[in-house]
């Protein structure tokens, strides 16, 4: 059987099983005793195994076999659910995770995986697993391998000249300070460049256990220089060092095709009364779909010309026609931009898992709650949301939330909180990560920006508490006091500040010293077309994005009131902020007013509301969303423009940008 037509329904699937394990995982840790959980999970195992087979997977099927073996014991109550088993499946998961995105990487999917399978058979037969961690057997002649977060650190430095280097770095036999001799190495290296990988990691040698040790350095320094600084610490042995080259490439998107899924899950998955349903999706290139949207752009601007023009010759047969037209037309480019999009819960699935791993390696007791998972985005910001994503809750584990001890001598509960939230607002969408840890210490981030002369005594005295916050965003800057895997070794917080710049978003910090910070970040949702009230300002057209306005009011100029120097308005019962759209843009008054009525539009971002202050309300119309170009792209509440029907341009507003 040829099975390269099949390579991109088993990847498909392969993940949804896998992703399906992952979080049943977390929660049989939860509910122990809980069997149908175990049955779930088994049913997952099992169907990725006979799919492995069937492809020629060995390694894959070798390993989910023996999974599935330690979980039949459990439902059959031979086995009980303790930590050591939840470790070990999750490692098996992960090696399982490695193995198929190296298949989508256009690989053969082997690993060596029988630390792992020994390690199950062990729990299978009622003995206890290793304590050695799986990746503690690799000889040090190998690559480390680097994960997601990692490798994107190490293409970015590579684009800013850095080459990565692997050092092998053996101690003498009679070293007593091993501890002390691997912290002296670890400082020698740095003085080249950033370490972002050392095998062991860091807490190991700290212990003073190991005298043989592996990093990975990113250095503008040459390789000779780097060695003879290692070689220049006493009792070490000998040290060797080499380009390195990453193991894995980066996995790509397996949709190259339309494939039909309608072929039924493998007869022996089906069990316990489950019946077979039979598949009714397709999957289809993403480049069609921007195809689609493409031609549907010119549909929506033509439909807007048509609207104006039955309008303005007045024919009932043509009127009614147009708005027939237009409410099918409105049906399909809902059903457009339905396709494109798909929920931040399939990057945020991936989080549980990670942080209960680095919370158990860094001895801190933290829960993580996950709000609005349900949020949809564009799919191709999803697909490069992961990476800062995951150096955020890495920085915040490591460097924000304070460890049991710390957190009961500051008044606080033991156990920390993290929440990760995403929202709608306007053509927007908000992902906020918020922690109740230790904040950001201005006097710290003060004194290590004078330091590396990024500021001046006098300068910083007139930056604002958030603009000293978004200085540890600056390349390289790091006030950590130890150095750590966890969150990046000061190649730092710029890594993903360029990220999400680069996807047309934006990153603020919010922060309370001893109370906590919060990252937000803020995404287009690329969408093409959208919902709009067209408003007018001495005679310029402004698009307001519908899903961003609460309500829009005429009042008497009477009712403004000034607070603090600030215009504001009674909105039911609450006092909120008034902008003028004509003193934002500058924008000079064609013709005298001697009207008192007042037109705003209420708008809201989160919890809080604006009131933007125009001269007329137009009406609402679909327009389709233009990027105003390079020259343009940074224009203060700007988001981009549209043409209307009568061949106007019209400029879309961004209200976030507005709302105080």
């Amino acid at each position: 059987m040829d099975t390269n037509d099949y390579i991109e329904i088993f990847l498909d699937e392969s993940n949804e099983h896998l992703q399906a394990v992952n979080d049943q995982l977390l929660k049989l840790e939860k509910q122990s005793d809980d069997l149908s959980i175990v049955n779930e999970i088994f049913r997952s195992a099992h169907t990725l195994k006979g799919m492995a087979a069937t492809m020629g997977y060995e390694d894959i099927a070798s390993l989910t076999h023996n999974m599935e073996n330690v979980l039949d014991k459990i439902r059959n109550s031979s086995l009980h659910v303790t930590t050591e088993v939840i470790d070990v499946t999750f490692a098996a998961v992960e090696a399982l995770e490695e193995m198929v995105e190296s298949i989508a990487g256009g690989n053969e999917g082997k690993k060596d995986v029988t630390d792992l399978i020994a390690r199950l058979e062990a729990i299978e037969n009622g003995k206890q697993p290793e304590e050695v961690p799986v990746a503690a057997k690799a000889t040090t002649q190998e690559n480390l391998e680097l994960d997601e977060y990692q490798l994107t650190v190490l293409d970015q430095a590579k684009e800013q000249g850095f080459e990565p280097y692997q050092m092998e770095v053996a101690l003498d036999e009679g070293c007593i300070l091993k501890a002390a001799r691997a912290y002296m190495v670890v400082e020698a290296v740095e003085q080249h460049g950033e370490i972002i990988k050392t095998s062991p990691p860091v807490e190991e040698l700290e212990a003073g256990e190991v005298d043989r040790f592996s990093l990975i350095v990113l250095t503008k320094s040459p390789a000779a220089e780097v060695k003879q600084s290692v070689h220049n610490v006493s009792e070490v042995e000998s040290a060797e060092i080499s380009p390195y080259a990453a193991m894995k490439e980066e996995a790509v998107l397996a949709t190259e095709e339309m494939a039909a899924t309608k072929e039924e899950a493998p007869d022996e998955a089906k069990q316990e009364g489950h019946k077979a349903v039979t598949s009714k999706t397709i999957r289809v290139n993403l480049e069609r779909i921007d195809d689609l949207m493409n031609l549907f752009e010119e549909v929506v601007i033509d439909r807007s010309r048509l609207e104006d023009l039955a309008s303005e010759i007045k024919n009932e047969a043509l009127q009614d026609t147009v708005e027939h037209m237009s409410r099918v037309s409105e049906d399909m480019q809902s059903l457009i931009l339905t396709m494109r999009m798909v929920p931040v819960e399939q990057v945020f699935n991936r989080f549980p898992r990670m942080v209960r791993g680095l919370a158990k390696d860094l001895n801190k007791n933290l829960e993580l709650e996950i709000i609005g998972a349900d949020t949809e985005l564009d799919r191709t910001v999803i697909d490069e949301i992961g990476d800062p994503l995951v150096h955020l809750i890495r920085n915040s584990i490591d460097h924000g939330i304070e460890s049991p001890e710390q957190r009961k001598k500051a008044g606080k509960a033991e156990k920390g909180s993290l929440i990760l939230r995403a929202f709608h607002s306007g053509n927007h969408v908000f992902i906020e990560m918020e922690d109740d840890g230790a904040g950001i210490n201005r006097e710290k981030v003060a004194a290590k920006a004078i330091e590396n002369g990024v500021l001046t005594e006098a300068q910083l005295e007139k930056l604002t508490d958030q603009e000293v916050n978004e200085l540890i965003l600056a390349s390289g800057f790091s006030t950590a006091e130890t150095v750590s895997d966890i969150s990046g070794r000061g190649v730092g917080l710029d890594v993903v500040k360029n990220k999400i710049e680069s996807l047309g978003g934006k990153l603020s910090i919010e922060s309370t010293q001893g109370k906590g910070s919060k990252f937000s970040i803020q995404l287009p949702l690329t969408l093409s077309i959208l919902s709009t009230l067209l408003v007018d300002v001495s005679k310029e057209i402004y698009a307001i994005p519908l899903s961003s306005i609460i309500e829009t009011l005429m009042i008497d100029e009477k009712e403004i009131m000034d607070a603090h120097g600030q215009r504001v308005i009674d909105f039911r019962g609450n006092i909120i902020p008034i902008v003028s759209l004509r003193k934002v843009f500058n924008i000079e008054e064609t013709e005298t007013n001697n009207s008192t009525d007042q037109a705003i539009v209420v708008v809201k971002k989160g919890n809080k509301l604006t009131g933007i202050l125009v001269d007329s309300f137009i009406g609402q119309k679909e327009v389709v969303l233009k990027a105003l170009g390079a020259y343009l792209k940074d224009v203060f509440a700007i988001s981009g423009a549209t043409i209307l029907g009568d061949g106007r341009v019209a400029l879309i507003l961004d209200p976030n940008a507005l709302v105080k």
